[in-house]
């Protein structure tokens, strides 16, 4: 998988990557010449006292080493920038496809761990990269060229490059198989430590609120000291690599100038050849050990990439169809026919055989106890999940076979949990719709009941909203929610217990600019409190999953057990309040 993701995404960069080559190559042959143009200045010019030798070889020496500055620096900034590029696609492309995905994929993976496969596991890759296109050309080449210069220098010597390099491959690849779990373990205990800190920030009111910070903290705790456990037995490793290459390269030099010192001393071998041969034997090491630092990072970006690839190869299981319809109205007509729906893994069904029909003009309330289905119904129609059994049309089309931004064009949602991104109030409220006027989004706000504390802020519509709304009460998040879904102007609005932080005297006033506002728009409007839906054209109520009666207000007062039960329950606690 690594390799496939390199190949797909460096391969719009080929230009610079063969820049990154050429460089390279220019670079490396540059540093193999310096060592000998050094032998020649001792062996000819210093030994014979030719100065003139020495200033012109010096001259040739300093032109090579300018060239080998300058070609490294190009072949490191075109490879930084084909790396960078690279992180930057792979990162595009895992948003992008989370982006696709539906409510069923994003559980099948959890937030935490694909923030972090987006960010930490796309950095690994890239770093991969970087190093590899800054050293892939360089150590190999400095590896043959040097054992080639070397045994030009010297070929009684030879015997300590055979012995030196494999011993340095030897250490380094024990160590590179010993890291390549404790990496894949490392990626998962970082997966665990972000789920646990992203539940204690989002919870941090549930916990103070039961006083749980102790036990918090001894969970966190404990994700932590596996995170770091983990990090400790990496960096063992790592700590025992850098003196086992130390003492390869520093026995390496003792041993050349030993045995190099005898043939100098018998006037076999000049001192300018040894000096080369001991240049040529630390390119080859650092080459080598260059190539370790790489093979370090494979095991770790392997990891990664693999990570990378499960969320790219995942085929959302909610797409837009090949050849989609497209309905001959616009009306907003909702229909539900026998439609059946279970969550993935789920034992039963949470909803079975709905039916029911709601018209332009008609406002159709869901009510029912906790856990009956109302939120996964109303779920079903902008495809937030796919059905098991029956269909649920829009404008006599099934919504399976819509574009997405058909459906997003008629349907606008406001969930349950209402949530308002980080920006400005203009930012949020232009969300379904970027094209909306300022006089749009104050009709909106003014419909919503939103408007007065908008205009009592300084900066009015561009005033900053945090991430998630918390810098704003819950009831103005839902009125700005319920604006942001009003400035769209969709022929079907879908409350899913909108109005639950809103006090009454506002629910009724926010209920009363809605119903002007969309009479000739579908409204279906799942509540907790009987007061919001006392009026609507039909009431819908769910138990178990199933609707067990329905019926006007009035009608169902007389009829159903499951309603009466629910209005004496509230109207026993307001009488009380």
């Amino acid at each position: 998988m690594l390799l496939t993701l390199i190949r797909r995404y460096s391969k719009p960069y080929m230009p610079y990557i063969v820049a990154v080559i050429v460089f390279q190559l220019a670079s490396t042959i540059a540093a193999l010449y310096l060592p000998s143009l050094n032998a020649q200045i001792i062996d000819e010019g210093v030994s014979r006292g030719d100065t003139d030798f020495i200033w012109r070889t010096g001259a040739v020496m300093l032109l090579v080493a300018i060239v080998q500055v300058g070609t490294a620096i190009a072949g490191v900034y075109y490879g930084s920038k084909t790396a960078m590029a690279v992180g930057r696609d792979l990162r595009r492309g895992v948003f992008r496809k989370v982006t696709s995905f539906s409510a069923k994929d994003v559980n099948r993976f959890g937030a935490p761990t694909l923030i972090t496969r987006g960010t930490n596991d796309v950095q690994q890759v890239q770093m991969l990269v970087l190093m590899g296109l800054n050293f892939m050309v360089a150590t190999p080449i400095m590896c043959i060229g040097g054992i080639i210069m070397a045994l030009r220098e010297d070929l009684n010597l030879s015997w300590l490059v055979w012995v030196s390099v494999p011993v340095l491959i030897i250490v380094v690849g024990y160590l590179v198989v010993r890291l390549m779990p404790l990496f894949r373990a490392m990626q998962k205990k970082i997966d665990r430590i972000n789920a646990v800190l992203r539940e204690q920030i989002i919870g941090i009111r549930v916990v103070r609120a039961f006083v749980r910070e102790p036990y918090e903290t001894d969970r966190f705790g404990v994700a932590n000291k596996d995170l770091t456990d983990v990090s400790l037995k990496i960096g063992a490793l790592f700590v025992l690599m850098f003196p086992a290459i130390g003492m390869i390269l520093h026995l390496s030099t003792a041993a050349v100038l030993w045995f190099g010192g005898q043939r100098v001393d018998s006037g076999e071998m000049q001192v300018g050849a040894l000096t080369a041969f001991l240049q040529y034997l630390l390119q080859i090491l650092i080459a080598v050990m260059m190539g370790t630092f790489m093979a370090m990072m494979i095991p770790r970006a392997s990891v990664c990439a693999d990570r990378i690839g499960e969320v790219l190869d995942v085929e959302p299981s909610i797409h837009d169809p090949e050849h989609p319809e497209t309905p001959a109205t616009l009306a907003g007509v909702v229909e539900y026919r026998n439609v059946t729906f279970a969550y993935p893994g789920a034992e039963s069904p949470v909803l079975s055989n709905i039916s029911f029909t709601a018209k332009p003009g008609e406002t159709v309330a869901i009510i029912g106890s906790t856990g009956a289905g109302k939120t996964s119904l109303l779920s079903l129609l902008p495809r937030l999940y796919d059905i098991a059994e029956g269909e649920v049309l829009l404008d006599g089309v099934p919504v399976s076979n819509l574009d997405r931004a058909e459906i997003t064009r008629r349907v606008a949602l406001v969930p349950q949990r209402p949530y308002l991104f980080s920006g400005t109030i203009e930012h949020n409220l232009r969300f379904g719709k970027t094209e909306a006027t300022d006089q749009e989004l104050w009709d909106a706000l003014h419909i919503a009941q939103g408007e007065d504390f908008v205009r009592e802020k300084k900066n009015g519509l561009n005033s900053r909203i945090s991430q998630g709304g918390t810098n704003v009460s819950g009831g103005q998040r839902q009125r700005l929610c319920i604006a942001r879904a009003l400035v769209t102007k969709p022929r079907v609005y879908l409350f899913d217990d909108s109005f639950s932080a809103l006090d009454v005297a506002t629910d009724a006033r926010l209920r009363a600019a809605l119903k002007r506002t969309t009479a000739d728009a579908t409204v279906i409007i799942v509540a907790q409190r009987i007061s919001t839906i006392t009026e609507a054209d039909q009431i819908l109520v769910l138990d178990n999953g199933r609707i067990v009666d329905r019926g006007t207000h009035e009608e169902l007062l007389e009829t159903s057990p499951t309603y009466q039960e629910i209005v004496e329950s509230q109207l026993s606690v307001e009488e009380m309040a």
